[in-house]
């Protein structure tokens, strides 16, 4: 209940912070256009600004968490959203609880709450010809996509001697090639139209190692630099593409036994098991650690950075990192 009401309060949060992080940005663009004064007009008696008006936004990873938060903001700014999740378990070892088909559908009541269409796939982005065949039928419906916001991500810990083979393979797999899968199936319709806004969402821990976190780290700092690679091969077609780099966020991927026992190994404590009182140990910890002093970043906290990314007025930036991580960044070389 109580992540439900997180959820349903995305959009409030988003609306009282997107003017401050892409608003003035948002207007600057636009005075730079003649032909978008109108856009500049309204844009003043709305913050959001309507700027994704009528077009299409494939968000994955979308039952939940960011994902969820994301797709909201979206549609609260004009877009169409189409919708893609698993909703299953996609790693039978990590402590994370899988979102559910439901999960998806709340999603959905919350975006055509904002007043547009919405779609949703249930598939694994793992398989390339499921993601094909998606963007075909998202094709053949919309006539367009638009944004690409590539999300969907999994995280297990494991020391990396002792770690199996699916381990390493379940991480690698879900994250970078499932992000690079979803690049390949929806990029060509952006090629066609000589026009699209890719966002990839890699992780504070694509930023530096992370102790029993190796294959995790690794897939993340490898969205880096196949959305480095992506801008260059894509830039040409009118694409941007860019990375969003969230902290540690109040979702179930960070909430869990797993993750709290690995907050308090790094810090040099000892796990009770007792997951209430791990939680606890957790919060002071990454507390502590946090420079702006938040142990778990709200995930509508990420939305405006999306939308700014999505919006014509960062038709200039591509090839860029964008952190959102409560001040890790900070640490980062």
């Amino acid at each position: 209940m109580q992540s439900d009401e997180k959820q349903e309060s995305a959009k409030a949060i988003v609306s009282r912070r997107f003017f401050l992080a892409c608003g003035s940005a948002a207007l600057s663009a636009v005075s730079l256009t003649g032909k978008m004064e109108g856009q500049m007009t309204q844009a003043k008696a709305d913050p959001w600004g309507h700027i994704l008006d009528g077009k299409v936004a494939v968000v994955t990873g979308a039952a939940r968490g960011i994902g969820r938060a994301v797709a909201v903001a979206l549609a609260h700014s004009g877009a169409n959203v189409v919708g893609i999740d698993i909703c299953a378990v996609v790693d039978p070892r990590s402590g994370v609880e899988p979102a559910s088909r439901s999960d998806l559908d709340h999603t959905g009541e919350m975006v055509k709450s904002e007043g547009v269409q919405w779609r949703s796939f249930v598939l694994d982005q793992r398989d390339l010809p499921a993601l094909r065949a998606a963007a075909e039928k998202i094709n053949a419906e919309f006539g367009r996509t638009d944004i690409l916001f590539a999300n969907a991500g999994i995280q297990a810990f494991r020391p990396l001697l002792q770690m199996q083979d699916a381990d390493w393979h379940i991480q690698i797999d879900v994250n970078l090639t499932g992000t690079a899968n979803a690049v390949r199936a929806f990029a060509p319709y952006m090629v066609e139209q000589k026009h699209g806004r890719i966002i990839m969402t890699t992780s504070t821990q694509g930023r530096h190692g992370t102790l029993n976190g190796s294959a995790y780290s690794a897939s993340k700092w490898g969205i880096i630099g196949l959305m480095k690679s992506a801008a260059m091969e894509l830039g040409p077609h009118g694409i941007t593409v860019n990375c969003l780099v969230p902290g540690l966020i109040d979702t179930p991927l960070t909430r869990h036994e797993e993750r709290y026992e690995q907050a308090l190994q790094v810090a040099g404590r000892t796990p009770t098991g007792d997951k209430a009182v791990d939680e606890e140990a957790a919060r002071k910890v990454l507390q502590g650690k946090s420079i702006l002093g938040v142990p778990w970043i709200d995930p509508a906290e990420m939305a405006p950075v999306v939308v700014f990314l999505a919006s014509d007025a960062a038709r200039m930036v591509s090839g860029a990192t964008y952190d959102v991580t409560g001040g890790d960044s900070a640490n980062n070389v």
